[in-house]
């Protein structure tokens, strides 16, 4: 793929670093010096110094054969200005990070692929990394429902559960839905059937409300 990547920084320069390791072709747009130097030097690929919100320096990137426009700047007027132009070329990927969540709506009439806050993304892993140990991941997928995945314990109200008994006898709170399970090494899409064990490795799908009852039911903790 062809990408183009607008800003240098933390978020930036982990992306051009993978993005080049797997073996795109990545141009990279950063106005300042400093960053596009240090950017130039440890980076394999063409770093611009200069303002993407300048279609001059937008068609030096040859962005009419992008596959994606990637913005990482801090500054959400920024970000929204290099998506427009993106928009106006063509590109057919437009992706985002977006600083204030009342600018939403603007990336969402452009089209974007939003990444919110990032800092705000670290905190909330953080915080639930201390409220809930046992969870070894988790993906929140709007601001009230999440995917969690944690290992079930000999202990949990779950162990040795059928799922098609486990609202009804009460081991597994209503908002929570196993979607997917792992048992010695291999993952599978659990039924009805399915008997939850000890050591199992759970994807469960909950709301907030039932988060912390959700976590109880696979580990016998609860927070």
């Amino acid at each position: 793929m062809y990408l183009i990547v607008i800003g240098a920084g933390d978020i930036g320069s982990h992306l051009i670093g993978r993005a080049i390791e797997d073996g795109n072709d990545v141009v990279v747009i950063e106005q300042d010096e400093e960053r596009a130097n240090r950017a130039s030097a440890e980076y394999d690929c063409l770093v611009l110094h200069d303002d993407a919100r300048n279609h001059d320096t937008l068609k030096d990137a040859d962005i009419d054969r992008a596959d994606a426009v990637i913005s990482t700047t801090d500054i959400d007027a920024t970000n929204i200005m290099v998506m427009l132009l993106a928009e106006e070329h063509g590109v057919p990927n437009l992706v985002s990070v977006v600083h204030d969540p009342d600018n939403l709506p603007v990336f969402e009439k452009i089209g974007a692929t939003l990444i919110e806050n990032p800092q705000h993304l670290i905190a909330d892993h953080l915080y639930h990394s201390v409220r809930y140990p046992n969870v070894s991941d988790f993906i929140e997928l709007d601001p009230t429902t999440e995917l969690i995945e944690l290992t079930v314990t000999e202990d949990a109200p779950m162990s040795g559960v059928r799922l098609n008994t486990a609202l009804e006898s009460g081991a597994l709170p209503e908002g929570a839905l196993v979607v997917a399970l792992e048992r010695n090494g291999t993952i599978q899409a659990p039924s009805g059937d399915t008997k939850v064990r000890a050591g199992d490795e759970v994807t469960v799908f909950t709301d907030d409300a039932t988060l912390a009852d959700a976590v109880a039911a696979f580990t016998g903790e609860h927070p």
